[in-house]
Protein backbone atom coordinates (compact mmCIF):
# COMPACT_ATOMS: atom_id res chain seq x y z
CA UNK A 1 0.00 0.00 0.00
CA UNK A 2 2.82 2.33 0.92
CA UNK A 3 4.37 1.64 -2.49
CA UNK A 4 1.11 2.36 -4.27
CA UNK A 5 0.68 5.54 -2.24
CA UNK A 6 4.15 6.66 -3.21
CA UNK A 7 3.42 5.96 -6.88
CA UNK A 8 0.19 7.96 -6.67
CA UNK A 9 1.99 10.89 -5.07
CA UNK A 10 4.64 10.81 -7.80
CA UNK A 11 1.95 10.68 -10.49
CA UNK A 12 0.14 13.65 -8.94
CA UNK A 13 3.37 15.61 -8.77
CA UNK A 14 3.98 14.87 -12.43
CA UNK A 15 0.49 16.06 -13.34
CA UNK A 16 0.86 19.22 -11.30
CA UNK A 17 4.16 19.97 -12.99
CA UNK A 18 2.43 19.74 -16.38
CA UNK A 19 -0.43 22.10 -15.50
CA UNK A 20 1.32 25.35 -16.54
CA UNK A 21 2.04 23.85 -19.97
CA UNK A 22 -1.52 22.58 -20.38
CA UNK A 23 -3.03 25.93 -19.46
CA UNK A 24 -0.78 27.95 -21.75
CA UNK A 25 -0.73 27.85 -25.54
CA UNK A 26 2.70 29.55 -25.51
CA UNK A 27 5.53 27.12 -26.20
CA UNK A 28 8.86 27.74 -24.42
CA UNK A 29 11.65 27.55 -26.98
CA UNK A 30 15.11 26.15 -26.32
CA UNK A 31 18.06 25.15 -28.45
CA UNK A 32 16.74 21.60 -28.28
CA UNK A 33 13.24 22.21 -29.66
CA UNK A 34 13.61 25.43 -31.68
CA UNK A 35 14.13 23.88 -35.12
CA UNK A 36 11.43 21.25 -34.66
CA UNK A 37 8.80 23.82 -33.58
CA UNK A 38 9.68 25.92 -36.62
CA UNK A 39 9.33 22.97 -39.00
CA UNK A 40 6.00 21.90 -37.53
CA UNK A 41 4.27 25.28 -37.99
CA UNK A 42 3.67 27.65 -40.87
CA UNK A 43 3.88 30.70 -38.59
CA UNK A 44 5.58 31.00 -35.20
CA UNK A 45 5.15 34.26 -33.26
CA UNK A 46 7.96 34.53 -30.71
CA UNK A 47 8.25 36.71 -27.62
CA UNK A 48 11.89 37.17 -26.62
CA UNK A 49 11.77 38.28 -22.99
CA UNK A 50 13.70 38.61 -19.74
CA UNK A 51 12.06 37.90 -16.39
CA UNK A 52 13.72 40.90 -14.73
CA UNK A 53 12.23 43.29 -17.33
CA UNK A 54 9.03 44.97 -16.14
CA UNK A 55 7.70 45.31 -19.68
CA UNK A 56 8.29 41.60 -20.28
CA UNK A 57 6.22 40.78 -17.20
CA UNK A 58 3.43 43.08 -18.40
CA UNK A 59 3.37 41.43 -21.82
CA UNK A 60 3.31 37.80 -20.64
CA UNK A 61 -0.44 37.50 -19.78
CA UNK A 62 -1.42 39.47 -22.90
CA UNK A 63 0.69 37.24 -25.13
CA UNK A 64 -0.73 34.13 -23.46
CA UNK A 65 -4.33 35.31 -23.90
CA UNK A 66 -3.62 36.09 -27.54
CA UNK A 67 -2.21 32.60 -28.10
CA UNK A 68 -5.52 31.12 -26.96
CA UNK A 69 -7.17 32.56 -30.09
CA UNK A 70 -5.17 30.11 -32.20
CA UNK A 71 -5.15 27.08 -29.90
CA UNK A 72 -6.81 24.96 -32.60
CA UNK A 73 -4.48 26.09 -35.40
CA UNK A 74 -2.01 23.24 -35.02
CA UNK A 75 0.51 23.27 -37.83
CA UNK A 76 -0.52 26.75 -38.90
CA UNK A 77 0.15 29.08 -35.96
CA UNK A 78 2.22 28.69 -32.82
CA UNK A 79 2.87 31.27 -30.12
CA UNK A 80 6.24 30.74 -28.46
CA UNK A 81 8.64 32.51 -26.14
CA UNK A 82 12.34 32.60 -25.41
CA UNK A 83 13.71 33.33 -21.94
CA UNK A 84 16.78 35.23 -23.09
CA UNK A 85 18.61 34.81 -19.78
CA UNK A 86 18.20 31.03 -19.91
CA UNK A 87 18.64 30.78 -23.70
CA UNK A 88 21.36 33.34 -24.49
CA UNK A 89 22.38 31.46 -27.65
CA UNK A 90 18.93 31.99 -29.19
CA UNK A 91 18.90 35.65 -28.17
CA UNK A 92 22.31 36.14 -29.74
CA UNK A 93 21.38 34.15 -32.84
CA UNK A 94 18.54 36.55 -33.58
CA UNK A 95 20.29 39.72 -32.39
CA UNK A 96 17.97 40.36 -29.46
CA UNK A 97 19.27 42.74 -26.81
CA UNK A 98 16.11 44.60 -25.77
CA UNK A 99 13.05 43.16 -24.12
CA UNK A 100 10.43 42.24 -24.98
CA UNK A 101 11.19 41.79 -28.67
CA UNK A 102 8.55 40.17 -30.89
CA UNK A 103 9.63 38.35 -34.04
CA UNK A 104 7.64 36.37 -36.58
CA UNK A 105 8.95 33.23 -38.25
CA UNK A 106 7.35 31.94 -41.42
CA UNK A 107 8.26 28.42 -42.58
CA UNK A 108 11.18 28.54 -40.17
CA UNK A 109 12.61 31.79 -41.52
CA UNK A 110 12.59 35.00 -39.53
CA UNK A 111 10.58 37.76 -41.15
CA UNK A 112 12.74 40.84 -41.61
CA UNK A 113 10.25 43.28 -40.12
CA UNK A 114 9.73 42.80 -36.41
CA UNK A 115 6.36 43.35 -34.79
CA UNK A 116 6.18 46.93 -33.51
CA UNK A 117 2.43 47.41 -33.21
CA UNK A 118 0.21 47.65 -30.17
CA UNK A 119 0.70 45.11 -27.40
CA UNK A 120 -2.88 43.87 -27.05
CA UNK A 121 -4.80 40.65 -27.70
CA UNK A 122 -6.81 42.24 -30.50
CA UNK A 123 -3.73 43.74 -32.14
CA UNK A 124 -1.81 40.45 -32.01
CA UNK A 125 -4.81 38.56 -33.38
CA UNK A 126 -5.28 40.96 -36.28
CA UNK A 127 -1.58 40.79 -37.05
CA UNK A 128 -1.50 36.99 -37.18
CA UNK A 129 -4.72 36.82 -39.22
CA UNK A 130 -3.13 39.19 -41.73
CA UNK A 131 0.01 37.04 -41.84
CA UNK A 132 -2.08 33.96 -42.61
CA UNK A 133 -3.46 35.55 -45.75
CA UNK A 134 -1.78 34.31 -48.90
CA UNK A 135 1.07 36.44 -50.14
CA UNK A 136 0.27 35.42 -53.71
CA UNK A 137 -2.56 36.61 -55.97
CA UNK A 138 -3.69 34.15 -58.64
CA UNK A 139 -4.22 35.43 -62.17
CA UNK A 140 -5.50 33.58 -65.23
CA UNK A 141 -3.35 35.30 -67.85
CA UNK A 142 -0.59 37.87 -68.42
CA UNK A 143 -3.32 40.32 -69.40
CA UNK A 144 -5.03 39.90 -66.05
CA UNK A 145 -1.70 40.44 -64.29
CA UNK A 146 -1.15 43.67 -66.24
CA UNK A 147 -4.63 44.86 -65.26
CA UNK A 148 -4.39 43.93 -61.58
CA UNK A 149 -0.77 44.85 -60.79
CA UNK A 150 -0.31 48.13 -58.92
CA UNK A 151 2.04 50.11 -61.16
CA UNK A 152 3.34 52.06 -58.16
CA UNK A 153 4.63 48.89 -56.49
CA UNK A 154 7.26 46.30 -57.33
CA UNK A 155 5.75 43.04 -58.60
CA UNK A 156 6.81 39.45 -59.22
CA UNK A 157 4.80 37.20 -61.52
CA UNK A 158 5.47 33.47 -61.87
CA UNK A 159 3.82 30.87 -64.10
CA UNK A 160 3.71 27.12 -63.40
CA UNK A 161 2.26 24.19 -65.37
CA UNK A 162 0.41 23.04 -62.24
CA UNK A 163 -0.19 24.22 -58.66
CA UNK A 164 2.03 21.53 -57.20
CA UNK A 165 5.63 20.42 -57.10
CA UNK A 166 8.85 21.61 -55.49
CA UNK A 167 9.20 24.71 -57.67
CA UNK A 168 5.65 25.86 -56.95
CA UNK A 169 6.12 25.32 -53.19
CA UNK A 170 9.42 27.20 -53.20
CA UNK A 171 7.81 30.19 -54.91
CA UNK A 172 5.00 30.21 -52.33
CA UNK A 173 7.52 30.13 -49.48
CA UNK A 174 9.70 32.86 -50.96
CA UNK A 175 6.68 35.08 -51.57
CA UNK A 176 5.53 34.47 -48.02
CA UNK A 177 8.91 35.34 -46.53
CA UNK A 178 9.11 38.59 -48.54
CA UNK A 179 5.47 39.56 -48.14
CA UNK A 180 5.17 43.33 -48.07
CA UNK A 181 8.38 43.93 -50.02
CA UNK A 182 6.76 43.08 -53.39
CA UNK A 183 3.33 42.18 -54.75
CA UNK A 184 3.41 38.51 -55.77
CA UNK A 185 1.28 36.93 -58.50
CA UNK A 186 1.01 33.41 -59.90
CA UNK A 187 -0.57 31.90 -62.98
CA UNK A 188 -1.16 28.16 -63.30
CA UNK A 189 -1.72 26.06 -66.39
CA UNK A 190 0.29 24.29 -69.12
CA UNK A 191 -0.63 27.01 -71.59
CA UNK A 192 0.92 29.65 -69.30
CA UNK A 193 4.14 27.70 -68.72
CA UNK A 194 4.64 25.47 -71.77
CA UNK A 195 8.38 25.20 -71.17
CA UNK A 196 8.20 24.90 -67.39
CA UNK A 197 8.19 27.48 -64.58
CA UNK A 198 8.91 31.10 -65.51
CA UNK A 199 9.27 34.16 -63.28
CA UNK A 200 9.58 37.88 -63.99
CA UNK A 201 10.21 40.94 -61.83
CA UNK A 202 8.53 44.22 -62.76
CA UNK A 203 9.90 47.39 -61.09
CA UNK A 204 7.53 50.10 -59.91
CA UNK A 205 6.41 52.50 -62.63
CA UNK A 206 8.33 50.60 -65.27
CA UNK A 207 7.75 48.30 -68.21
CA UNK A 208 11.16 46.71 -67.80
CA UNK A 209 10.29 43.04 -67.19
CA UNK A 210 13.34 41.25 -65.77
CA UNK A 211 13.28 37.48 -66.26
CA UNK A 212 14.65 34.94 -63.79
CA UNK A 213 17.08 32.56 -65.44
CA UNK A 214 18.19 30.45 -62.48
CA UNK A 215 17.17 27.11 -61.02
CA UNK A 216 13.63 27.09 -59.65
CA UNK A 217 14.37 24.16 -57.35
CA UNK A 218 17.08 26.07 -55.46
CA UNK A 219 15.15 27.91 -52.74
CA UNK A 220 18.09 29.96 -51.47
CA UNK A 221 18.95 31.13 -54.98
CA UNK A 222 15.33 32.00 -55.80
CA UNK A 223 14.97 33.90 -52.54
CA UNK A 224 18.24 35.78 -53.05
CA UNK A 225 17.19 36.83 -56.56
CA UNK A 226 13.74 37.97 -55.46
CA UNK A 227 15.09 39.76 -52.38
CA UNK A 228 17.65 41.60 -54.49
CA UNK A 229 14.82 42.87 -56.70
CA UNK A 230 12.18 43.52 -54.05
CA UNK A 231 14.24 45.10 -51.27
CA UNK A 232 15.64 48.32 -52.79
CA UNK A 233 19.17 49.47 -52.01
CA UNK A 234 17.87 53.01 -51.44
CA UNK A 235 14.92 53.30 -49.07
CA UNK A 236 12.96 56.19 -47.60
CA UNK A 237 13.31 56.85 -43.90
CA UNK A 238 10.18 57.96 -42.02
CA UNK A 239 9.29 58.27 -38.35
CA UNK A 240 7.43 54.98 -38.70
CA UNK A 241 10.41 52.92 -39.91
CA UNK A 242 13.32 54.85 -38.37
CA UNK A 243 13.52 52.57 -35.35
CA UNK A 244 13.65 49.51 -37.59
CA UNK A 245 16.41 51.04 -39.72
CA UNK A 246 18.52 52.08 -36.72
CA UNK A 247 18.25 48.53 -35.39
CA UNK A 248 20.16 47.33 -38.47
CA UNK A 249 23.18 49.05 -36.91
CA UNK A 250 24.62 50.52 -40.11
CA UNK A 251 25.57 54.19 -40.65
CA UNK A 252 23.10 56.24 -42.68
CA UNK A 253 23.90 57.90 -45.99
CA UNK A 254 20.94 60.23 -46.40
CA UNK A 255 19.70 62.48 -49.17
CA UNK A 256 17.55 65.19 -47.58
CA UNK A 257 15.28 66.60 -50.25
CA UNK A 258 11.95 68.37 -50.59
CA UNK A 259 8.98 66.04 -50.99
CA UNK A 260 8.41 65.66 -54.72
CA UNK A 261 12.01 66.36 -55.71
CA UNK A 262 12.21 63.25 -57.88
CA UNK A 263 15.17 64.49 -59.92
CA UNK A 264 17.60 64.73 -56.98
CA UNK A 265 16.35 61.36 -55.74
CA UNK A 266 16.87 59.79 -59.16
CA UNK A 267 20.44 61.08 -59.50
CA UNK A 268 21.30 60.05 -55.93
CA UNK A 269 19.80 56.58 -56.38
CA UNK A 270 21.56 55.98 -59.68
CA UNK A 271 24.91 57.10 -58.27
CA UNK A 272 24.53 54.98 -55.14
CA UNK A 273 23.64 51.85 -57.13
CA UNK A 274 26.43 52.45 -59.62
CA UNK A 275 29.18 53.24 -57.11
CA UNK A 276 28.56 51.59 -53.76
CA UNK A 277 26.44 48.50 -54.43
CA UNK A 278 29.30 46.52 -52.86
CA UNK A 279 28.85 48.52 -49.63
CA UNK A 280 25.32 47.23 -48.97
CA UNK A 281 26.42 45.43 -45.82
CA UNK A 282 28.21 48.45 -44.36
CA UNK A 283 25.91 51.44 -44.92
CA UNK A 284 22.19 52.19 -45.26
CA UNK A 285 21.35 54.43 -48.22
CA UNK A 286 18.25 56.51 -47.55
CA UNK A 287 16.20 59.47 -48.72
CA UNK A 288 14.34 61.71 -46.29
CA UNK A 289 11.76 64.48 -46.38
CA UNK A 290 13.87 67.48 -45.39
CA UNK A 291 10.88 69.35 -44.02
CA UNK A 292 9.84 66.54 -41.70
CA UNK A 293 13.43 65.90 -40.65
CA UNK A 294 14.34 69.55 -40.12
CA UNK A 295 16.09 68.86 -36.80
CA UNK A 296 19.04 66.94 -38.32
CA UNK A 297 19.48 69.80 -40.81
CA UNK A 298 19.64 72.23 -37.90
CA UNK A 299 22.41 70.16 -36.29
CA UNK A 300 24.33 70.42 -39.55
CA UNK A 301 23.88 74.19 -39.64
CA UNK A 302 21.44 73.94 -42.53
CA UNK A 303 17.74 74.55 -43.12
CA UNK A 304 15.04 73.63 -45.60
CA UNK A 305 16.30 76.45 -47.84
CA UNK A 306 19.55 74.51 -48.37
CA UNK A 307 17.87 71.37 -49.76
CA UNK A 308 18.80 69.07 -51.34
CA UNK A 309 21.84 67.97 -49.36
CA UNK A 310 23.54 64.72 -48.40
CA UNK A 311 24.88 63.68 -45.00
CA UNK A 312 26.23 60.66 -43.21
CA UNK A 313 25.03 59.84 -39.70
CA UNK A 314 27.53 57.39 -38.18
CA UNK A 315 25.42 57.05 -34.97
CA UNK A 316 28.18 59.00 -33.31
CA UNK A 317 28.55 62.10 -35.49
CA UNK A 318 27.00 63.64 -38.59
CA UNK A 319 29.03 64.67 -41.63
CA UNK A 320 27.91 66.87 -44.51
CA UNK A 321 28.66 66.00 -48.13
CA UNK A 322 31.06 68.81 -49.04
CA UNK A 323 29.78 69.85 -52.46
CA UNK A 324 26.30 69.10 -53.80
CA UNK A 325 27.48 70.20 -57.24
CA UNK A 326 29.33 66.86 -57.30
CA UNK A 327 26.09 64.88 -56.98
CA UNK A 328 26.19 62.72 -60.07
CA UNK A 329 29.93 63.14 -60.52
CA UNK A 330 31.66 59.79 -60.89
CA UNK A 331 33.31 58.59 -57.69
CA UNK A 332 32.05 61.37 -55.42
CA UNK A 333 29.58 59.33 -53.33
CA UNK A 334 31.93 56.35 -53.13
CA UNK A 335 34.76 58.55 -51.87
CA UNK A 336 32.46 60.12 -49.25
CA UNK A 337 31.53 56.66 -47.90
CA UNK A 338 35.13 55.44 -47.99
CA UNK A 339 36.23 58.53 -46.09
CA UNK A 340 33.77 57.60 -43.35
CA UNK A 341 35.04 54.04 -43.03
CA UNK A 342 38.71 55.08 -43.11
CA UNK A 343 38.17 57.68 -40.36
CA UNK A 344 39.10 60.50 -42.71
CA UNK A 345 35.86 62.44 -42.18
CA UNK A 346 36.39 62.56 -38.43
CA UNK A 347 40.11 63.28 -38.76
CA UNK A 348 39.69 66.10 -41.27
CA UNK A 349 36.93 67.70 -39.22
CA UNK A 350 39.49 68.24 -36.45
CA UNK A 351 42.67 68.90 -38.41
CA UNK A 352 41.59 70.11 -41.83
CA UNK A 353 42.35 68.40 -45.16
CA UNK A 354 44.87 65.60 -45.00
CA UNK A 355 48.32 66.80 -46.15
CA UNK A 356 50.15 64.93 -48.87
CA UNK A 357 52.94 64.30 -46.36
CA UNK A 358 52.46 63.67 -42.63
CA UNK A 359 52.70 66.90 -40.64
CA UNK A 360 53.68 66.63 -36.96
CA UNK A 361 50.90 67.80 -34.66
CA UNK A 362 51.85 70.33 -32.01
CA UNK A 363 50.41 69.27 -28.65
CA UNK A 364 47.36 71.33 -27.77
CA UNK A 365 46.96 72.90 -31.20
CA UNK A 366 44.18 70.64 -32.48
CA UNK A 367 40.66 71.99 -32.73
CA UNK A 368 38.72 70.61 -29.77
CA UNK A 369 35.30 71.05 -31.34
CA UNK A 370 33.35 67.97 -32.34
CA UNK A 371 31.39 67.16 -35.49
CA UNK A 372 27.63 67.52 -34.99
CA UNK A 373 26.40 64.67 -32.80
CA UNK A 374 24.29 61.88 -34.26
CA UNK A 375 20.60 62.75 -34.35
CA UNK A 376 19.18 59.49 -35.64
CA UNK A 377 20.74 57.65 -32.71
CA UNK A 378 17.90 59.18 -30.66
CA UNK A 379 15.48 56.98 -32.58
CA UNK A 380 17.13 53.77 -31.40
CA UNK A 381 15.04 51.80 -28.91
CA UNK A 382 15.69 52.41 -25.24
CA UNK A 383 17.53 49.74 -23.26
CA UNK A 384 14.42 48.29 -21.61
CA UNK A 385 11.48 49.22 -23.82
CA UNK A 386 11.55 48.19 -27.41
CA UNK A 387 8.93 50.25 -29.18
CA UNK A 388 9.17 54.03 -29.50
CA UNK A 389 6.75 54.54 -32.36
CA UNK A 390 5.12 57.93 -32.78
CA UNK A 391 8.06 59.80 -31.34
CA UNK A 392 8.40 63.11 -33.16
CA UNK A 393 11.30 64.93 -31.52
CA UNK A 394 13.14 65.15 -34.85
Amino acid sequence: MAGISLLLRLALLALVSLVPYCLSEVTPLTNANFDSIMKENQIVFVNFYADWCRFSQMLKPIFSDASDKFKDSHGKVAYANVDCDRQPELAQRFHVSKYPTLKLFRYGEMVKREYRGQRSVDAFTSYIEEQLKSAVTTVASPEEFNNRANKDKRSVIAYFPQAAGAEFDIYQRVASSLKGECDFFVGVGPELAPSGPAMTFVPANSNDHQAFNGAFNDQEFVKAWVADKCVPFVREITFENAEELTEEGLPFLILFRMAGDTESERIFTEQVIREIADQKSSINCLVADGQKFAHPLHHLGKSVKDLPLIAIDSFRHMYLFPDMNKLGQQGAIRQFVQDLHSGKLHREFHHGPDPTQPVPQIHGSADNTQPPPSVFKQLKPSDNRYSILNRDEL
